[in-house]
């Protein structure tokens, strides 16, 4: 790491009044950097704090108590001068003192860089890409492993350690009458759990068949309803042909991913591919299983203790030649027997013995 500001003296950070977080890229990414927002509130109440996105993350991003504002652009704008320099005025106006480039990389680094901010934290090493290192000058090396906490440590060169975390997402009064009107035209008024089918690439899918599967034994062994969310066209129709094939299945309608988080918090347990949704839902604290295909779990699993992320290992060559071979490798059993562990702990034991899974799975499988 280059010299923290805190090496002359703390009247350096005393004198903070503006802070820019910058993340431009998709949610996953804006969730898993979420916690460091709530800790510079707790740790600097006065200072302003902005975060830079594409609009497409906003909704999720205006959310936020401890944010005071949000700066805006275009998705994958910024490809000319003029969008540049406006950019620029605006950055310049703000006047932040310090930038926090949470994905350090050349489009997020130029844009600390141009903001006129003096001190410009990101990563160094090789989680410093795309020429970051060039316009960011306080570069951190994390030695954590996961992400979430890869991210806190950006606030190192703030003095900033060891902080707990917390996502810190906000559920306001209209999201919260939003969900409990679709979950009462749903008929779900009790346990249930939620299914999150899509992802952003074809190959993060897990089966149809097999998500009908899963929705049978929860249906069958714990009582259980499934209601079937997705995000945007493609995933919809994926999500209809699973509730065709399996009666206990519920097609959500389409909903912002503020009215997700908040009919997350009254969900029971919630499974899903490596997905937006999945990755919100585990932000809000409910118990979550996480299919994954190839990816370094230590890095990149469901954050927090109460979350499962499972993974099939194949030889390397089957993954180059097929990636959804890894998917197609997660067997329905192994999700049932996840969900038995975290159902048993939340809601009472379902009257038929959870052994007989195997066969009733069994027998939708043939």
């Amino acid at each position: 790491m280059q010299n923290s500001i805190r090496s002359g003296s703390d009247r350096n950070i005393q004198r903070l009044r503006r802070i820019l977080i910058i993340c431009f890229s998709d949610v996953v990414n804006i969730v898993q950097g979420l916690p460091i927002l709530p800790t510079l509130r707790l740790r600097f109440p006065h200072v302003e704090i902005a975060w830079l996105t594409e609009e497409s993350n906003a909704p999720l991003l205006n959310r936020l108590l401890a944010l005071d504002r949000l700066i805006i652009v275009k998705d994958r704008s910024l490809h000319s001068w003029s969008e540049i320099i406006k950019l620029r005025k605006r950055l310049q106006i703000f006047a932040p003192d310090v930038t926090i480039d949470l994905q350090s990389r050349f489009k997020s680094s130029f844009a600390a860089w141009i903001s006129g901010a003096n001190v410009r934290i990101g990563f160094g090493g090789t989680d410093g890409r795309e020429g970051s290192r060039w316009f960011n000058n306080q570069l951190v090396i994390p030695d954590a492993e996961h992400i979430v906490e890869q991210n806190m440590q950006l606030l190192q060169p703030l003095g900033i350690y060891g902080s707990s975390i917390s996502f810190d997402l906000f559920e306001c009064e209209i999201d919260r009458h939003c969900a409990q009107n679709i979950l009462n035209r749903s008929g779900l008024h009790g346990n249930f759990a939620i299914m999150c089918v899509g992802a952003d690439n074809d190959s993060k899918l897990w089966r149809e068949d097999r998500y009908a599967e899963l929705i049978s034994y929860l249906s069958e062994q714990w009582n259980l309803p499934s209601l079937v969310v997705w995000s945007n066209e493609i995933e919809r129709k994926y999500a209809e042909r699973i509730t065709n094939i399996e009666g206990a299945a519920i097609l959500a309608p389409s909903i912002t991913h503020n009215e997700f988080t908040a009919i997350v918090r009254r969900a029971t347990i919630v499974v899903g591919s490596d997905s937006q949704m999945l990755h919100i839902a585990a932000a809000t604290g409910i118990r979550c299983i996480g299919l994954f295909r190839a990816t370094d779990l230590k890095r990149n699993a469901l954050y927090g203790e109460k979350n499962y992320s499972l993974q099939k290992n194949l030889e390397p060559n089957n993954q180059v030649k097929n990636p959804r071979l890894q998917m197609d490798a997660i067997d329905t059993n192994s999700v049932c027997e996840i969900c038995d562990k975290m159902l048993a702990e939340i809601i009472e034991p379902p009257n038929v013995i959870s052994s007989t899974k195997n066969n009733a799975v069994d027998k939708k499988a043939a």
